[in-house]
């Protein structure tokens, strides 16, 4: 019985020292920075769209779609290096009135996006940008976006 406890409580330990470690890493321009709940919920988002093709991958498309006029949810990774690779992001996301938040980890980001390598950034779309989506699939991804995007401007409106 003990051992079984000491287990658990050691890995409980490890995963609070890698959860420390992410959060080391994360730049200090990173706000809004999403919280646990906000990470998880916005994570669960990137999935939902990436099974529906309604996502854009890393800087050079996401930056391709704002200008192009899409809307959406963008999502950037923290603990990118160097950080110059995507200060623009946020500028361009606040031009376009597109909301966005940042997640501690780009590991987490591609894991999320159905992707092996590590992403900077994606953004989700409402709407894929081929084809189209079965009504009630769209209703869910919708209620989804506009409960983290609720969730971010509450974030940012506390911040600022």
């Amino acid at each position: 019985m003990g051992s079984d406890s000491e287990a658990k409580k050691s890995q409980q330990r490890k995963e609070k020292e890698k959860e420390k470690k992410k959060m080391l890493a994360v730049a200090p321009i990173a706000k809004p920075l999403a919280g646990k709940r906000l990470c998880k919920k916005t994570f669960k988002l990137v999935r939902k769209a990436a099974e529906h093709k309604c996502l854009k991958r890393g800087v050079k498309e996401v930056v391709k779609s704002i200008r192009r006029g899409h809307k959406g949810l963008c999502v950037i990774a923290g603990n990118i290096s160097p950080i110059d690779v995507i200060t623009h992001v946020p500028i361009l996301c606040e031009e376009a009135d597109i909301p966005y938040v940042y997640v501690p980890s780009k590991e987490d980001l591609a894991t999320a996006g159905a992707t092996k390598r590590p992403t900077c950034c994606v953004l989700v779309l409402t709407k894929p940008t081929k084809g189209e989506l079965d009504p009630a699939e769209q209703e869910k991804i919708k209620a989804d976006y506009s409960q983290v995007v609720a969730d971010i401007s509450e974030l940012t409106s506390s911040l600022f």
